[in-house]
């Protein structure tokens, strides 16, 4: 199996941070948010990892360069056109003998993937069953189980299964001559080439599909969610039973990273600190803290630091939002 990772977006609603890194590298829960998708997919048997960069594109290299994550290689898409042509640019190192993965870098889920080692009859496209499908694209299936037609933000409800972002394609070769059509005949939707249109193409020719239910999708696409996403994960990587620190009180779960100083504060919980930061007589609880930042004497809740910054009582000024400009 190969898997395709495409991480070319901007997180416009993520900034001040994605101005500085792009969102699949944003940290959440002691790592990374691509670290988290990418060791999602260790029960498989993977032959390659396939990279879908732009925004900010060197940062993703250097950070695959550190990783021991088996055979990967980038692919570049400095033009984005939707997610239908990303996943076209991966069409030569792709072949239809290999089933193949496509999971968004910018989401985090709990899934058994495993499952998919078995499947040799249909493609799957996983779902999680919202309460508002009008704000998401969903799948339509039959008395079968099989998926007769995908819909984009339905406003009267056909089905409550939204696609969460992960597809596994059995059919590649079916995929590559409807992405081929896409381009060829300039289909868009909503001026991109859609993935779902090109899978839609697949269920009209014949391919059969079936959903599988995810246990859990969170988003990071906000600050808000973000920290949600933080709170949800930290028991997987709590590591403060292990950390101790002068007149200091540590409430798990917390991820607390290497070289940290921390000195007469409250700690916790759902707290995510990154490398070489300073704490100081302050109280810290449901946050993320990137590298390198020093908080002295000051009350943080639901915020998020950027990487750098230095935050104190007497100062907020270095604040923007809940976030700290880098």
């Amino acid at each position: 199996m190969k898997i395709i990772f495409p991480v070319a977006g901007k997180g416009t609603r993520l900034k001040p941070f994605t101005l500085h890194l792009p969102k699949c590298l944003l940290p959440v829960g002691g790592k990374t948010i691509l670290d988290w998708i990418v060791e999602s997919t260790r029960s498989l048997d993977v032959s390659e990892r396939i990279f879908i960069t732009g925004y900010k594109a060197e940062c993703v290299e250097k950070h695959l360069h550190k990783q021991n994550w088996g055979k990967t290689q980038t692919v570049l898409q400095s033009n984005p056109q939707g997610l239908g042509e990303a996943i076209s640019l991966c069409l030569p190192y792709l072949n239809g003998d290999e089933p193949l993965l496509i999971i968004l870098g910018d989401t985090l889920f709990e899934a058994d993937l495993s499952v998919l080692k078995n499947e040799y009859d249909n493609n799957v496209l996983m779902t999680l069953r919202v309460e508002d499908p009008r704000r998401f694209g969903v799948a339509v299936t039959d008395s079968t189980g099989h998926v007769t037609k995908l819909v984009e933000k339905p406003q009267e409800y056909i089905s409550d299964e939204a696609l969460i972002g992960i597809y596994y394609i059995k059919d590649v070769a079916a995929l590559r001559v409807a992405l081929q059509t896409l381009l060829r005949d300039n289909i868009r939707t909503r001026g991109e080439y859609q993935l779902t249109d090109a899978l839609q193409m697949m269920i009209e020719a014949g391919c059969p599909f079936r959903t599988q239910t995810v246990q859990k999708w969170l988003d990071c696409g906000l600050p808000e969610t973000l920290l949600e996403t933080n709170a949800a994960v930290l028991p997987q990587n709590d590591n403060s039973q292990h950390q101790q620190y002068p007149g200091t009180e540590i409430t798990p779960p917390c991820y607390i990273g290497k070289n940290v100083k921390i000195t007469d504060s409250k700690i916790g919980p759902y707290v995510s600190i990154g490398d070489d930061c300073v704490l100081v007589n302050s109280s810290v609880a449901n946050s993320i803290l990137w590298d390198d930042v020093d908080i002295h004497t000051c009350d943080l809740i639901d915020s998020v630091i950027g990487e750098g910054c230095s935050v104190t009582k007497r100062d907020k000024s270095v604040m923007l939002g809940n976030a700290c400009e880098v």
